[in-house]
């Protein structure tokens, strides 16, 4: 088999294997977020007997779905921007401070993505409660995503600060720039793709959050993941759960294609322009 034989081979078991692992659900989802329920679909038929928006429309009137969407999306982006103020003078002390044990320090700064989700959510929000902050519902939720999100934002912001190159910011300084005007044409250029990768990191992280929002919201709180799994829960109808499965995962998707985009869009050896 020749080089270009066996590359085309690859590219196909490829195309297969991205078929069966993405659309194939996908579509099953879409599939089942349209049966109409005037005729169930059931294991002998191919495809629904009858398709409709019915259970969107229901979904939209019927349900918390309406207050769950404005929660979900109110949250993750005030977590967003409250996990970058938090990372980001831990970030430029790694990425642009050099002191004994740095190297160790990136490393314990990732130690929290080794322990399951779950379980650092459920030890997180018992400190929660003993420092009293759980009261304030939004706001602890709030605070608990952007924490939890930190690993995220300080490995992508200190990576962004390391791309900083000093002979700018020398160059800035000996030209009389203020510490604003250095940060904004030394700085700046080159923590932009970082800082929007952080954002839209921590904005996803944050929408499929479940345990945290799950312990400390209920009932008061409802956010898109909380809606789903009480739909998965005893009262589990296919169709429901389906509907609310797209409208979590859906936007996600799109806001992942936006970041690889951009991050693709990064060139590290112009990350940072002469003022």
């Amino acid at each position: 088999m020749t080089r270009e034989q066996l590359n085309k081979a690859l590219l196909i078991l490829l195309l297969v294997i991205c078929t069966i692992w993405l659309v194939i659900p996908f579509g099953m989802a879409i599939l089942w977020s349209l049966v109409d329920p005037s005729e169930p679909w059931t294991a002998d038929r191919l495809l629904p007997p009858a398709m409709s928006f019915w259970r969107w429309r229901d979904m939209w009137e019927n349900s918390s779905l309406q207050v769950a969407m404005a929660t979900s999306y109110t949250l993750a982006p005030l977590a967003a921007l409250l996990s970058l103020a938090l990372a980001t003078p831990t970030a430029y002390a790694l990425g642009r401070i050099a002191f004994p044990g740095r190297e160790l320090a990136k490393l314990l700064c990732l130690l929290p993505l080794v322990v399951p989700g779950f379980v650092t959510a459920i030890f997180f929000t018992s400190l929660l409660f003993q420092l009293g902050l759980h009261t304030w519902r939004f706001g602890a939720i709030l605070f608990a995503h952007a924490v939890l999100a930190l690993p995220y934002a300080i490995r992508i912001m200190t990576v962004s600060f390391e791309q900083v190159r000093q002979d700018h910011i020398d160059a800035a300084r000996d030209l009389g720039a203020t510490p604003l005007a250095r940060f904004r044409v030394a700085f700046l250029p080159a923590l932009r793709p970082g800082i929007f990768a952080t954002l839209l990191i921590v904005f996803i992280q944050s929408i499929e959050e479940f345990a945290i929002a799950f312990i400390l919201g209920s009932p008061d709180v409802v956010t898109i993941p909380t809606l789903l799994f009480s739909a998965l829960g005893q009262d589990y109808v296919r169709p429901n759960a389906a509907v609310l499965s797209l409208i979590l995962v859906v936007p996600n998707v799109i806001l992942m294609l936006i970041l690889e985009r951009l991050l693709k869009s990064a060139n590290p050896t112009l990350a940072s322009g002469k003022g």
